[in-house]
């Protein structure tokens, strides 16, 4: 591979890679494809040649590179500025061995759903495209795929990837929405807002399209919106949906309507993509139907990490919802969001780190609540309380890492104990159905 000539002054000596997750391993995998030398340092994965990364250790490299999970201020960035360094986030570096086309996906919700569906119907038109970024394939592999310029990379841009940027020349930006999240990283909404913005000032084309609440908050925070954006409205686009696909749900319309309007924008059928909405599945934990017992459904929304995802699921139902939610917080206004969720449920069933603080808002305002310990325990203690058409809705509109690994893990759990309910529902209706049979003989 032809190593980029911005990088080539920092090649004398070997190249730092801070962090060994996803993001590591990717940069690791390009580093070795180009015949870079390279030393790991995680302070936390055991596999990482170094678990230490002080200035005695950063003056023995030019280069760092570094993970989305490490915050402009950590102290391992601060001791590689400190000792001169070059340094550059995992996306920003890889974009420069990357000459295929870039489409931008970002927004406090619904990007991965976004990006997922874009290279979904893409492909089925006969394009070659490949979702990359914050969806767990991280840019520093496209390099395995080859034929660069042939495919279009349709790649998930968190604001913790953004925030740096310097590199990266996305061809189109889609923003779905902007709301409260991250604000144990950020100082204020503004800043959060600024860390996303950056891609807006990266763009090489005017392919620039975004939700109402990025618009809104825009003039908010004094940023001005370049005369070729568009604005997506739902309210006033909602007929275009097609019927029947995923994208009929609240949290998914906005979603399809800003792809629409890009689609529309490349000139490409209209017809085509109506059809690979309805054939569409969106990515697992995104609100979706567990299993119904009885009349009780089931729905898991673990993806649901912010305040905005959790309260955008909660408009989705017209039943009586028993919402399971809480953990690790990431900051913001806990007493408005478990006011605004009090006002829509039936009962809470509180998990994690937050369940206290929820639990306290919700006393203040008369909400019925429980708080567990475990979810199962949660799972169960709702199936109980449940009467007639009700839901019972995993949407936790907070981070999983208090007691679970990744929210993936949080919805398996969640599923698992459904589906345990589901089993003894069943083994008891057996034993009720023998019992009868008995009596009637």
């Amino acid at each position: 591979m032809t190593i980029p000539d911005n990088i080539k002054p920092y090649l004398d000596r070997s190249v730092a890679v801070l962090g060994y997750g996803v993001s590591g391993r990717g940069l690791v995998a390009l580093l070795r494809a180009c015949g870079i030398w390279y030393e790991v340092y995680d302070e936390y994965n055991g596999e990482a040649r170094h678990s230490e990364f002080d200035e005695g250790r950063a003056k023995q490299h030019g280069l760092v590179l570094y993970s989305p999970g490490f915050s402009k201020d950590h102290r391992w960035l601060v001791n590689a500025r400190n000792a001169g360094c070059r340094v550059l986030g995992e996306l920003d570096f890889a974009s420069l061995f990357w000459s295929g086309a870039f489409v931008a996906i970002t927004g406090t919700n619904g990007k991965t759903t976004t990006a997922e569906f874009l290279s979904f119907a893409m492909k089925r038109i006969g394009m070659k495209a490949v979702a990359v970024g914050n969806v767990g394939y991280p840019v520093s592999r496209l390099h395995e795929i080859g034929n660069y310029g042939a495919t279009t990379a349709v790649c998930e841009v968190s604001s913790f990837q953004s925030e740096a940027i310097e590199y990266l020349r996305p061809q189109a930006l889609l923003w779905t929405n902007f709301g409260e999240d991250h604000l144990d990283r950020y100082d204020s909404m503004k800043d959060y807002f600024a860390a996303k913005w950056k891609l807006v000032e990266r763009l090489a084309r005017p392919r620039f399209i975004v939700g109402r609440s990025v618009a809104e908050y825009a003039v908010e925070f004094g940023y001005t919106l370049p005369s070729f954006c568009q604005i997506v409205d739902v309210d006033e686009q909602n007929d275009l949906i097609p019927v029947g696909s995923c994208f009929n749900s609240y949290p998914q319309r906005e979603n399809y309507l800003i792809i629409r309007a890009f689609w529309q924008q490349e000139g490409l059928s209209l017809k085509a993509l109506e059809e690979a909405a309805c054939q569409f599945q969106p990515p697992r934990h995104r609100l979706g139907l567990v299993q119904t017992i009885g009349e009780t459904e089931f729905w898991n929304d673990s993806k649901a990490t912010n305040f905005a995802s959790s309260l955008a699921a909660l408009k989705s139902f017209d039943r009586p919802i028993l919402w399971i939610g809480g953990g690790k917080s990431k900051g913001g206004d806990v007493a408005d969001f478990a006011r605004s969720v009090g006002e829509t449920i039936s009962k809470g069933y509180l998990i994690g780190e937050s369940a206290g603080e929820l639990a306290a808002n919700f006393m203040q305002n008369g909400v019925d609540h429980e708080v567990f310990t475990e979810l199962e325990d949660a799972v169960a203690a709702a199936y109980k309380d449940a009467k007639g058409r009700a839901i019972v809705l995993l949407s936790p509109g907070f981070s999983s890492f208090d007691l679970f690994s990744s929210y993936s893990e949080r919805g398996i759990r969640f599923e698992k104990a459904v589906l345990s309910l589901m089993k003894q529902s069943h083994a008891r209706k057996s034993k009720e159905c023998a019992v009868t049979s008995e009596k009637s003989q």
